[in-house]
């Protein structure tokens, strides 16, 4: 459930929970801008920076988020990326958010940005991206104490906030300033409100330089502080395995959604990165689906993967809404799975907070319409829909500051160092070679997303595996009977419709598979596997959809109109998750891998291609530190 607020007669909203208001009663604008915003030296602190990135601690309805906003907007000398990092464990409604915010007449539009994307905040980590991914929020729902101790991160100035130490005493004390602390690197600076003692005593312990500042009314004074401790902070004593980089030139190997989504993500943050493709055009491989399912996946633990699928359909539903065009390209037009094992799939809480914004039980009224019995085992995917990976892939690659290089088979890549005529060394790069030894490409860092083909690149040095997938498809005419209204899945998934030829003359495609054949990589399928395949995905559909597979017999059963046929190879890794990280930071610093998506690509790609980014650049991860680690290359 989301936090209940009141509203005081002057339009302050006031916490029954804490017994005091969220700002004081000037209003919170003042504040947001001269204690925070001003207090840490903003803007002025992050002129020219590739990054700045803040923490604050409670979000609240988010007011000094909104200020920081429009002050970078408003900087011609602003970095090229916002981090904002700001935890909240009662997190308010979006309607109640919209009212207090939209307040502000100069800060409305933000605020209505927000409020369109201040959905679904279950406990953990959630990034929300505005101005196409240069500001980026990222909030930590839960427990500041808690959150900040198992997530990693480090920030360059902090907004201490929160009701008073007299209201809510755990979010001042010792040990969550201990866990802030944790954040900061020698000279990040602080600010905050209170200029309380015991508040300034638990700073001074944690290492922080504490000074007085004029306060803005009603309070007297305000408490600035810079993190200088006079020990050695503990987590600078420790080699960083891969040590964050600037924004540089960099190779990305692979022009699917892997490679696609990689180069965009650092392309936004100001590198110049070279696409490396052995086809002539993006999404020659995998990700050249004609059309694709993306939609969170349930458990009744919440595991893992359901964790790391919500993270990633929420990127893919910001990304793919800047590039792509609506009914077109792709639709968010949600994804009905049908549980064909009898489970619910969902938790019994589901229902009783944020997570009915994600997934909810198949209401009857989707049963019916996709020809279902009312008593289906089945969920309505809110946030799922359908898109071309080959239209996205291109869309990303198109992006400023990546260049396309297709036609350069990849057949080794080599570390080369040099020395200058003096005798001093130069910079190490990495060289991509062709099958006869020439360099085609240098970097000094290569980013490996080649899919299957990775494993070659790799030198097989992880156990991957090849999958080759088949689909059925065909195109309708656009005055035949809908299959279904929507997409579904569960058992193998169905794209009923899309526009084929961008909608002319009135023909729809329908997508229907896909088969999975580990340990095979034979392309073209012979004439045999592609009847095989055939009949596997004619199967699914007739359990998936009953009512929608005698729509497409006639297509299935004639060898004469038989579907037509796309197959190839996916890449996954044992435990059936991608792979995100440095190859081997000691012995091949500068090597990255994205690969190993497998069936998921167009649910985690994007998510993938922003962690990479991150954790390249030491920036706040896009997702909790778990399951991050469940990504990283440094489990293999």
């Amino acid at each position: 459930m989301t936090e209940p607020i009141e509203w005081l007669p002057d339009g302050t909203p006031y916490s029954a929970r804490f017994g005091d208001r969220y700002h004081s009663e000037n209003g919170g604008l003042d504040q947001a801008r001269k204690v925070f915003l001003h207090g840490c030296g903003l803007p002025a602190a992050w002129a020219g920076a590739p990054q700045w990135r803040i923490l604050e601690t409670g979000f609240g309805f988010g007011l000094n988020f909104l200020v920081t906003w429009a002050a970078w907007r408003a900087d011609p000398a602003r970095p090229t990326l916002l981090h904002f990092v700001s935890t909240e464990a009662w997190p308010v409604s979006a309607a109640d958010l919209l009212r207090a915010t939209t307040a502000h007449a100069d800060l409305a539009p933000l605020a209505e940005e927000l409020h369109r994307q201040w959905w679904g905040l279950l406990p953990g980590v959630h990034r929300l991206r505005f101005d196409e991914g240069r500001v980026l929020l990222t909030l930590y729902v839960g427990d500041t104490q808690t959150m900040l101790r198992a997530q990693q991160l480090t920030v360059d100035a902090i907004y201490l906030d929160g009701f008073s130490p007299q209201r809510n005493p755990d979010i001042w004390d010792l040990h969550t300033l201990k866990a802030v602390a944790r954040c900061a690197r020698r000279g990040t600076r602080l600010a905050t409100w209170t200029f309380a003692r015991s508040v300034r005593d638990a700073l001074a312990q944690c290492g922080f330089e504490v000074t007085r500042a004029p306060g803005v009314p009603p309070k007297r004074d305000n408490l600035h502080a810079v993190y200088n401790p006079r020990w050695e902070p503990r987590t600078t004593r420790q080699p960083q395995i891969a040590p964050a980089l600037p924004p540089g030139e960099c190779m990305v190997i692979g022009g699917g959604i892997a490679g696609a989504a990689t180069a965009a993500s650092l392309a936004r943050r100001g590198w110049q990165v070279r696409v490396l493709d052995q086809a002539a055009q993006p999404a020659a491989g995998a990700s050249g689906l004609p059309a694709g399912v993306f939609a969170p996946h349930v458990s009744p633990d919440d595991s893992v993967l359901s964790r790391l699928s919500r993270s990633g359909v929420r990127t893919t539903l910001q990304q793919t809404a800047w590039v792509l065009k609506d009914g077109v390209d792709w639709s968010p037009c949600g994804v009905l799975e049908h549980r064909t094992d009898g489970t619910p799939g969902l938790a019994p809480y589901w229902m009783d907070g944020p997570g009915a914004d994600w997934s909810q039980p198949a209401p009857s009224a989707r049963l019916a319409g996709a020809g279902l019995p009312a008593d289906t085992a089945a969920c309505w995917h809110h946030q799922a829909g359908w898109l071309r990976p080959a239209r996205l892939a291109a869309a990303l690659l198109a992006q400023p500051g990546i260049e396309w290089r297709g036609n350069c088979n990849v057949a080794a890549l080599r570390r080369n160092e040099t020395t200058r005529a003096e005798g001093s060394p130069t910079d190490p790069v990495w060289q991509a070679l062709d099958a006869q030894g020439a360099v085609i490409g240098e970097a000094p860092v290569v980013i490996i997303a080649a899919g299957a083909g990775s494993l070659d690149l790799l030198n097989h040095r992880w156990p991957l595996q090849p999958v080759r997938g088949q689909v059925s498809w065909g195109v309708r005419p656009g005055s035949a009977t809908p299959l279904a209204p929507f997409p579904a899945n569960g058992h193998g998934n169905l794209v009923p419709a899309f526009p084929w030829d961008d909608g002319a003359g009135g023909h729809m495609a329908w997508v229907m598979g896909s088969t999975f054949e580990r340990d095979i990589d034979t392309l073209p399928p012979s004439a045999t596997d592609v009847q095989a395949a055939h009949a596997a995905n004619w199967a699914k559909l007739q359990t998936l959809l009953p009512r929608a597979a005698p729509e497409l017999k006639p297509e299935f059963a004639s060898s004469s109109s038989a579907p037509r046929t796309w197959a190839a190879v996916r890449c996954t890794a044992l435990d059936r998750l991608p792979i995100v990280g440095p190859v081997d930071a000691v012995e091949l610093p500068g090597l990255w891998v994205n690969t190993a998506m497998g069936a998921r690509g167009l649910t985690l790609a994007l998510l993938c291609g922003e962690l990479l980014a991150a954790r390249l650049q030491g920036e706040p991860l896009p997702l909790d530190t778990k399951l991050a680690k469940a990504l990283g290359s440094e489990r293999l």
